[in-house]
């Protein structure tokens, strides 16, 4: 964890634009990722991979944090990253350890179940602990929780995958307001990650 931080640190990040058209239809890099509002996502090109669960090709799928990895974060074994982004809106600690025997979509749904209001107040918790979502604790919380899901060789495996490629992620959040992990941070840990 320490040496991902120190790399983290001098690691060039830039995220790609998402150019919206008139109908909808989006593009990164002048390759269209979607056309018009209702069109099938892209999930892979030769220049990137764009995470998401449904998209079509194994690599979107496989690096998204609903896919079913099995790894140990602070004792509790999980399984996939999802859980934790989602346990992130419930308060009771017994009511988070429920959640974390979920994976995937059913851990993403049952979310509406949470006690908490997270964007009211602008924190969330783990095990009864509160984190404020927009503070260095947050950022540091995460980089250990995708750390331990490198436990997984199968998701190393899944990161090496992607080679070059630049991994978007063209449907997450933009605003730490509206989401516990925004496009920004998903692609920036996973790029990093990637060539950690």
């Amino acid at each position: 964890l320490k040496e991902f931080k120190e790399f983290k640190k001098i690691f060039k990040f830039e995220m790609k634009e998402i150019e919206e058209k008139e109908d909808g239809s989006l593009f990164v890099d002048g390759v269209c990722i979607r056309e018009g509002k209702e069109g099938e996502w892209v999930g892979e090109t030769e220049t990137f991979v764009n995470v998401g669960y449904k998209f079509h090709g194994p690599l979107p799928k496989v690096l998204s944090n609903l896919f079913h990895y099995e790894f140990v974060f602070r004792g509790h074994k999980l399984s996939s990253a999802e859980v934790i982004f989602q346990g992130f809106k419930f308060s009771n600690p017994k009511e988070q350890k429920l959640l974390f025997r979920y994976y995937g979509l059913d851990s993403n749904n049952i979310k509406i179940t949470g006690d908490h209001d997270w964007k009211s107040t602008g924190t969330v918790y783990f095990q009864g602990k509160q984190i404020k979502r927009d503070s260095t604790e947050f950022d540091d919380f995460i980089d250990e929780m995708y750390i331990s899901l490198l436990q997984n060789p199968l998701y190393r495996n899944a990161l090496k995958k992607a080679g070059n490629k630049y991994i978007l992620h063209a449907i997450g959040g933009k605003t730490k307001q509206d989401t516990v992990f925004t496009r920004y941070e998903f692609e920036y840990e996973l790029n990093c990650l990637r060539e950690f």
